[in-house]
């Protein structure tokens, strides 16, 4: 039986809808429900519910043979775990930010004062720039840090931009891309090789097919376009 580790939050429902797809109906098991583990005899497998920074930490010592995570949570982590598929769904960024006007106002006599959730992510970025800074770790209202001058700048996940918009923070450059992966403990990967890798192919089938869909959905819509403007 393999144990696969979900996260809690947004990714779980696709990751949901990711199994059906992949020909894996999983009864009993919804977003809606408060149960942390689920057994699923007929497909041979136990899911546990998990938060997201913890799904790469079960997944490399051992408590889960595969998990889905952000990729962000495991740029940060540095995990030792195997990574064979990009899921394409969770689809965010990310960034760094500083308040509208205030981008450029370096405090050259000074180390910058950087607040986020990643300070692995936001250490190795202004590392490689050479530019010193001083990191400040919270755990979440990371928006905040800038408004009430705890923070010059923040790095932060961004999905629409809206949240930062909200608070007068503007986007001053992409650090990373970030979608959900399948994650898989590298001793697993050995012991339980077949079942492991008919997962990984029908799940690689599954997400295959999706961007198959969506690239033909935005052809479609393209072509609908293209018609009308010859067409008015």
């Amino acid at each position: 039986m393999l144990t696969i580790a979900l996260s809690k939050g947004k990714l779980i429902e696709s990751a949901l809808d990711l199994f059906r797809r992949a020909g894996y109906e999983i009864a009993g098991l919804s977003v809606d429900s408060r149960r942390l583990i689920f057994v699923s005899p007929e497909n041979d497998m136990t899911f546990l519910i998990v938060r997201s920074s913890d799904v790469p930490t079960y997944v490399e010592y051992g408590g889960a043979d595969a998990g889905i995570v952000g990729k962000d949570v495991l740029m940060e982590q540095e995990s030792d775990v195997y990574e064979p598929l990009d899921l394409g769904f969770g689809a965010c960024r990310i960034s760094l930010a500083s308040l509208r006007g205030e981008d450029h106002n370096d405090r050259l006599s000074s180390k910058i004062r950087i607040a986020t959730k990643y300070p692995r992510i936001s250490e190795r970025y202004f590392n490689t720039r050479g530019i010193p800074v001083e990191i400040i770790k919270l755990y979440g209202s990371i928006e905040l840090a800038p408004v009430v001058g705890l923070a010059d700048r923040i790095v932060d996940l961004v999905e629409t931009g809206s949240t930062l918009k909200a608070h007068d923070l503007v986007e001053l450059e992409v650090i990373a891309q970030s979608t959900a992966r399948f994650i898989v403990n590298r001793a697993s990967l050995r012991l339980k090789q077949e079942p492991l890798m008919e997962l990984i192919r029908k799940l690689r089938a599954a997400v295959r097919n999706q961007r198959a869909l969506s690239g033909n959905g935005r052809m479609s819509a393209a072509g609908t376009r293209r018609k009308k403007m010859v067409f008015p």
